[in-house]
C-alpha cells in the first residue's frame, strides 16, 4: 500500500488513532463521544440533526440490561470513520475491514461483559433505525428498505438533539453504565 500520508488522524483530545493499528491508539470514551455526536445520521440527509451519539443512546436504552453497553458503543468506530450509508458501505470491503478492526478494538478496550451473538443489539439497532427512518427522515417511504421488514418502530418519538447535547447524553451513559460493572 503506498500512501502518501500516515493512516493516523488526530483527535479532539490531542489523542490520536491509527487506522492500521487502532490497538496502539490513544483515544478515549471522551473522543468517541465527541466524533459521535458530531456525526449525522443517514448521510446528513435526515430533517434535524440527529447525530450517532443520540441512536447509540437510545439503543443502550431499549437492548436488554446486560448488553447496554455494547449498545451504547456498537457504532464507536464511526467516531474515527463517519457514518457510512450501508448501501455504500457494502460496496466498500477494505473499509469495512478497517471499520470491524476498529469497532473490536473500541469493545475490547471499553466493554467487560462478552457479546458473542450481538443479536439483541443488531434487532436493537435496526427497531432505532425503522424508528428514526419514520421521525427524522423527509420521505421515509420513497425507497423500501428491505431490511426493515418485519420490524417494528418504537411507539415514541424524541427531539433530535444538538450534537453538545447528546455528547453529555453519551457520556452520562457511558459512566451510568461503567458505575454497574
Amino acid at each position: 500500500m503506498n500512501l502518501k500520508m500516515p493512516p493516523v488522524i488526530t483527535l479532539h483530545s490531542g489523542a490520536w488513532m491509527d487506522y492500521l493499528h487502532p490497538e496502539t491508539s490513544e483515544f478515549t470514551i471522551e473522543d468517541i463521544a465527541h466524533g459521535l455526536s458530531n456525526t449525522c445520521r443517514f448521510s446528513g440527509q435526515c430533517e434535524p440533526f440527529y447525530s450517532v451519539a443520540q441512536h447509540s443512546v437510545s439503543t443502550s436504552l431499549i437492548v436488554p440490561p446486560a448488553f447496554a453497553m455494547h449498545g451504547l458503543l456498537h457504532d464507536g468506530s464511526e467516531a474515527f470513520m463517519c457514518d457510512l450509508p450501508s448501501p455504500l458501505k457494502q460496496l466498500l470491503p477494505s473499509y469495512q475491514q478497517i471499520e470491524e478492526h476498529v469497532q473490536s478494538v473500541i469493545v475490547d478496550r471499553f466493554v467487560t461483559v462478552p457479546d458473542p451473538t450481538y443479536s439483541k443489539v443488531k434487532l436493537a439497532d435496526l427497531r432505532m433505525l425503522a424508528t428514526e427512518r419514520r421521525d427524522y427522515m423527509p420521505y421515509p417511504n420513497a425507497v423500501p428498505w428491505p431490511v426493515l421488514d418485519g420490524i417494528k418502530t418504537l411507539d415514541a418519538r424524541k427531539d433530535a438533539l444538538t450534537p453538545k447535547e447528546a455528547k453529555y447524553e453519551f457520556l452520562e451513559r457511558y459512566y451510568q453504565l461503567k458505575e454497574k460493572v
